[in-house]
């Protein structure tokens, strides 16, 4: 039973975790996790994004062995990003390509390497508008709420969370980093930690903000944590990612019935909002204010979404078609 208790322990952090012994290659990427992390002072969740490509690219390479780093070439920088990039979509080709050059420079600022290999990092293709966004509809929205299971606490969790990102647009890293203290329940107003740690007041709507308070009084798990959402299972603590709020999405579409193509997640639920005032009347200047871009191109692209304005601009298809 021992055996079953200690990984338990150690997740609640009463006991020290096991002293592990680490390769070359990952003592390397564990010294370029805390530079980035308290030299360039990136937030916890870049570090972990490079620094995974970093230990996969460094132990791919020398394994467990000795580190060789003068005898890196530009090939073996191409042809892992390569070999890497054809096995995963767009979006973690990007991050590798990016991983990978900072690595690559990171190496070359320390000199451990004599070439700064990150000019050999191949580009990405990727073109601005290729794609339209995947979004709910309205209806959509209103079929997976309906499709709760609002007797159990942990319905009526997921319930809170799908009405603050329905309704505000939130991303799911905004939902998990939300404490306690973030709601003013007296100007009903609610404080968000956006992209770049960038903080924002949104007004709280009432059916949300009658959820969460519901949530709060008789589900939430009495514990010294002051994340807003707590998990269902023990250890009683915070989420662990923002993949558990996309988790929540998926598990409320799969109930509901609502079929979407492609990723599930909480994006679906910020595009369909920024889709559904799009329709209703407003600009894009209003809806880049709501969804808190930094730039108006991240916006451009719900443009493609207002079909009918995109009728008046149309040419004529040759023939007569429409």
């Amino acid at each position: 039973m021992v055996w079953r208790l200690l990984p338990m322990l150690r997740r609640m952090e009463a006991i020290p975790p096991p002293k592990v012994q680490l390769t070359p290659a990952e003592q390397l990427a564990q010294d370029y996790r805390h530079f980035l992390s308290e030299e360039r002072g990136l937030a916890p969740g870049s570090v972990g994004l490079l620094g995974s490509f970093a230990n996969r690219f460094l132990s791919a390479k020398f394994g467990g062995g000795r580190l060789s780093l003068s005898k890196l070439t530009a090939l073996d920088v191409t042809s892992f990003v390569k070999h890497r990039a054809h096995q995963h979509g767009p979006c973690y080709a990007r991050n590798l390509v990016k991983g990978m050059r900072s690595l690559l420079r990171y190496l070359y600022y320390k000199h451990l390497v004599d070439t700064d290999l990150s000019n050999a990092v191949p580009k990405v293709a990727c073109w601005s508008f290729a794609t339209l966004p995947k979004f709910l509809s309205t209806e959509q929205v209103r079929q997976m709420l309906r499709h709760c299971d609002r007797t159990t606490s942990l319905g009526r969790r997921d319930y809170a969370i799908l009405l603050l990102l329905a309704r505000l647009g939130l991303r799911a890293s905004e939902v998990l980093r939300l404490n306690l203290e973030d709601i003013d329940w007296e100007n009903a107003r609610i404080t968000v930690m956006g992209k770049g740690e960038r903080p924002a007041q949104l007004p709280l709507p009432a059916d949300a903000g009658k959820a969460v308070a519901f949530y709060l009084r008789h589900d939430r798990p009495r514990c010294a944590c002051r994340r807003l959402f707590i998990r269902a299972r023990p250890p009683i603590r915070g989420f662990g990612g923002a993949s558990t709020v996309s988790g929540v999405v998926r598990g409320a579409l799969a109930k509901a019935g609502v079929v979407v193509p492609g990723r599930k997640g909480a994006h679906l639920l910020r595009h369909g909002l920024a889709t559904g005032m799009l329709r209703k009347g407003a600009s894009l200047d209003e809806i880049g204010e709501v969804l808190r871009h930094k730039s108006r191109d991240a916006t451009a692209i719900y443009a493609k979404v207002d079909l009918e304005s995109l009728r008046v601009l149309a040419l004529p298809w040759p023939g007569g078609a429409q």
